[in-house]
């Protein structure tokens, strides 16, 4: 019994530790929302007129959306569609192509997946800017004559965000949970306030006021409700976090915690807005006492840092599953702790977003603003986790057509209706996010595309393995004592490295590993499942590793566990050769010729293999080859 009870509380003190890691991580984008949300749906230029009627129904709408899409759809329904326990699109488009085995539903789906990811890269430029922005904005509440000085204050700070990621999130994340848990109950303890002011404001909760304000406002009502899509904004963490904490800590801190806190406080907005109309300009605000003002604007200042670290570490985490998978280029992938595999740092995602966000901010210049930029990037990746999700429900969880459909016609309902209610923002500024998205989608295709194409000419001018190892044993030449191992795409072939190395030196090593690194559809490769290696002939060993799209590709730590090979793998006695691919466009059929000059540039800035699989500089030598595509 006793033993029993010790190990409950070691679980329920587990469980309590995610959830505060939870608070922190996960919901500090929802969580922001209240800054500039409610706020929306009565802006003057694309608004409804503030009246009674209009602020039961927007209420009404906000926490139907939240019920429907955060509730429903994610914390119940898509936290299911774990890839062996990892989130996020590029997972659940690995997952939806295992269920599928003809080749054109597999590219489909890598279209939907890379479409989704790309507008989330859309969506992480812009949410750090809006969040900074709507907290730094309380100073013209406080004092409108400092108004000048809120574009500059808020660079400031996302110069300072993006300038401590190369340390990680160690020195920053401590304060992640209490801040935003201190944040969560300052948002409920305002909302209570306001509503003790108004309690008829509690009639939003009926979903009737929902249905009549479309029956008020007609296509106007439509249009508003694009203020309600930044209500959910960050959902999709629930999702893409999954990995770092498990479904029940995301499910209890949402539904006992953000949950009632945020809909607390958009009730306090509202009760308010409902005495005192002039207050729609900025409810947020206006529902915090004058003495507390300085503080509030200081905590809702630290909130958005929160929520704005953890939009970029999640696309940092994206960024990796896209360059394992195969749909980005190599690129430098640093490691910021030694506890937490999770906690990476991309120097170059760091450089692109640190720009697009600052520009982002000058080139907006407020919140209200910006918000037209935000929205078409957010319901487009919710829409793709839709589409990948109800695949996944038929061909891997067999669900009957029949309870697809009627899954699929809700959700997708839905989105639909979320995404026309912003659909008017393309020309006000959504067309920002979704042209990053778009760019983001060429380069991954392109990529993809021209990987294939080189592929395709290594194989064609490439000899066969087999044969070429049978010459070997009929004309043998010089050996030289130790292993080689020789880096290539194609295990059936013979490796330009191997080819030039004996054309050149005219000598061949003692043992030789013709090494192939596979990326599976999986976050992690099964230990046993890990390095296959099959004996040829003549010193000659085909050794295959295998990766999870999650893991990181370190070549001589896995090569140091073989022991198939008959005989122990020393590093001070092996040489790795790497054949680097000088890409020239040409005129060949493939892509037209911008891509294959797109492609040319991208090759050309990618990090080297051998930096990219930890390979030893002293260990290394490295021949090129030109291949045109």
């Amino acid at each position: 019994m006793s033993s029993s009870s010790h190990d409950n509380s070691a679980s329920n003190k587990r469980l309590l530790a995610l959830c505060f890691g939870v608070v922190g991580v996960v919901y500090g984008d929802i969580g922001t929302s209240p800054l500039y949300a409610f706020r929306e749906a009565f802006n003057a230029q694309h608004g409804v007129a503030v009246a009674r009627e209009n602020v039961l129904g927007v209420l009404s709408l906000i926490f139907w959306s939240l019920i429907t899409v955060v509730s429903i759809k994610y914390a119940t329904f898509i936290l299911r569609a774990d890839n062996k326990g990892q989130g996020g699109v590029m997972a659940l488009m690995a997952l939806a192509q295992r269920g599928v085995t003809r080749l054109r539903a597999k590219w489909v789906i890598m279209v939907i997946g890379v479409f989704g990811a790309s507008l989330f890269f859309g969506d992480a430029v812009v949410t750090p800017a809006i969040s900074v922005l709507s907290a730094v904005e309380g100073i013209e509440v406080f004092a409108p004559s400092l108004e000048r000085y809120v574009v500059p204050v808020t660079v400031l700070i996302l110069l300072g965000i993006f300038s401590i990621q190369k340390h990680g999130t160690s020195r920053v994340g401590p304060l992640f949970a209490p801040v935003t848990l201190v944040w969560f109950i300052t948002l409920g303890t305002l909302g209570i306030f306001g509503i003790l002011h108004e309690p008829t404001v509690l009639e939003a909760l009926i979903p009737h006021h929902a249905f009549m304000f479309f029956v008020h406002n007609g296509k106007m009502g439509i249009f508003a409700m694009g203020a309600v899509v930044l209500s959910i904004t960050g959902a999709e963490a629930l999702y893409s976090d999954m990995g770092h904490f498990g479904k029940k800590p995301i499910r209890l801190v949402w539904f006992f915690l953000v949950l009632p806190c945020l809909m607390l406080n958009y009730l306090g907005q509202g009760a308010l807005v409902l005495s005192d109309a002039s207050t729609a300009e900025n409810p947020f605000y206006r529902l915090v006492p004058e003495g507390l003002l300085l503080p509030m604007i200081v905590l809702a200042t630290m909130a958005t840092i929160v929520a704005s670290q953890a939009v970029i570490s999640g696309t940092f985490s994206m960024a990796r599953q896209a360059v394992q998978l195969g749909y980005l280029p190599r690129m430098k992938i640093l490691h910021t702790s030694n506890q937490e595999e999770g906690q990476i740092y991309l120097p170059t995602v760091n450089r692109i977003l640190l720009v697009l966000t600052v520009a982002v901010v000058i080139g907006f210049r407020s919140s209200e603003n910006l918000v037209t930029a935000y929205g078409l990037a957010v319901v487009g990746t919710m829409l793709m986790n839709t589409l990948l999700v109800v695949i996944v429900a038929r061909r891997v969880w067999r669900w009957s057509y029949i309870r697809v459909a009627l899954a699929g016609t809700v959700f997708l309902g839905v989105d639909a209706l979320l995404l026309t209610s912003v659909a008017d923002k393309f020309i006000y500024g959504g067309w920002f996010s979704l042209t990053l998205g778009l760019l983001l989608f060429t380069v991954m295709f392109t990529w993809r595309r021209g990987r294939e194409l080189v592929m395709r000419e290594i194989k064609r001018a490439g000899l066969s393995l087999t044969p070429f190892i049978a010459s070997i044993s009929a004309h043998p030449p010089v050996r030289v004592s130790g292993t080689a191992v020789f880096l290539t795409a194609n295990k059936d072939g013979v490796p330009n490295a191997l080819l030039h190395n004996l054309k050149h030196n005219k000598v061949l090593h003692e043992r030789n590993i013709i090494l192939t690194v596979e990326v599976l559809d999986e976050p992690f490769a099964e230990p046993d499942d890990r390095i296959n290696v099959v004996a040829l002939t003549d010193g000659f060993y085909s050794v295959t590793i295998r990766y999870g799209f999650a893991e990181d590709t370190n070549l001589p730590a896995a090569l140091a566990t073989i022991n198939d090979c008959g005989f122990p793998f020393d590093m001070m006695d092996t040489t790795f050769f790497i054949s680097r691919e000088s890409i020239i466009a040409g005129d060949r059929p493939g892509m037209v010729i911008w891509r294959d000059r797109l492609f040319e540039f991208l090759a050309r800035n990618a990090t080297s293999a051998t930096a990219f699989f930890e390979i030893p500089g002293n260990r290394l030598i490295e021949l090129g080859t030109q291949v045109e595509i």
